[in-house]
């Protein structure tokens, strides 16, 4: 008994569209890979489930930059707008910006120069020398202003060390001060007499008697 055939819409048990999904994927990646092997014909497939997770084929021949650039000129239709156009030459052209300076830098650094002309060694032999005296002259900045800061400092710690030297004068003045007064009052206090007399106090019998 043949099987019946399968309604084809949304399947609504969460479960079972799971199931359905994960099985005709893998059997759609299993064509996929044997178109390519049988025919060699150059295969890209994308799928995305329900829950955003992607799944992905590419002939080992190919990949999906190729693939998609061939779309592109064999249906001429735009795969992305004229915004996305220009950010992708932008794109390009920085990398060949990019690419240019570092063959500039290596040249700079003395590599990779066999091939060069005489005129493109002098000018990377200007560009050096211009280089130099930019720092040099930017050696010469920072020196000046280090001696600038020295000279501050210098002058900051000697008003610094003639305050501490006066409040050290002070300190010794008002000690000596206080020093020659105590010495004035133990001379004073030397010279007063502390022997004095006591009349006993004493009732006088003989007067009584």
């Amino acid at each position: 008994m043949g099987r019946g055939k399968i309604e084809i819409k949304r399947i609504e048990n969460s479960s079972n569209r799971q199931v359905t999904y994960s099985k005709r994927r893998n059997g759609i990646m299993k064509k996929a890979k044997e178109i390519t092997v049988l025919c060699d014909a150059r295969v890209s497939l994308i799928i995305f489930a329900s829950s955003g997770k992607m799944h992905e084929y590419c002939s080992p021949s190919t990949n999906l930059i190729d693939i998609l650039d061939q779309y592109h000129k064999t249906s001429g239709k735009r795969l992305w707008d004229a915004k996305h156009e220009n950010l992708s030459n932008e794109i390009d052209r920085i990398k060949k910006e990019n690419d240019s300076m570092h063959i500039e830098l290596r040249h700079l650094k003395g590599e990779d120069i066999t091939s060069l002309q005489y005129k493109e060694l002098m000018a990377i032999e200007d560009a050096l020398e211009n280089g130099l005296a930019c720092v040099r002259a930017k050696q010469m900045d920072v020196l000046d202003v280090t001696r600038k800061n020295t000279k501050m400092l210098e002058e900051d710690n000697k008003q610094l060390n003639f305050i501490v030297n006066q409040q050290h004068i002070a300190y010794e003045n008002a000690r000596e001060q206080m020093d020659n007064g105590y010495q004035r009052a133990r001379d004073y206090n030397s010279q007063i007499p502390f022997a004095f007399r006591v009349q006993p106090m004493q009732p006088n019998l003989q007067e009584r008697m």
